[in-house]
């Protein structure tokens, strides 16, 4: 289930493309990156939430297993959720950055020079 995460690389690989190639603030650039705002929500913010509560429900079968096992299985999961939690956080201000300032941009009269 945590595989699926990686759903979200081709659009952190793409964003990475087209800023290496200087397109940055094109249009395609802006909608790969609301792409990645949502799959990011959808891939490792949300199945994290999944993952944590369909543990939580199956716990007296998680306590069955080796105890290296029983103990990694709570806190890998933690950890990765910390820091999928950090980085949704920075692809959203950065997401509300570029378009707040695209949307200024757009309403500033040409300049006549």
């Amino acid at each position: 289930m945590v595989l699926f995460t990686e759903a979200t690389t081709p659009f952190v690989n793409l964003r990475w493309y087209l800023d290496l190639s200087g397109q940055k603030s094109s249009n395609t650039c802006i909608y790969i990156g609301v792409a990645l705002f949502l799959g990011w929500l959808v891939a490792r913010i949300l199945l994290f939430i999944y993952f944590f509560t369909h543990m939580y429900l199956h716990f007296y079968q998680v306590k069955t297993i080796f105890p290296l096992r029983f103990y990694s299985l709570p806190m890998v999961p933690r950890m990765m959720a910390v820091m999928n939690v950090l980085w949704f956080w920075k692809i959203f201000k950065g997401m509300v950055k570029t378009l707040s300032q695209r949307h200024i941009n757009e309403a500033l009269p040409c300049d006549p020079t």
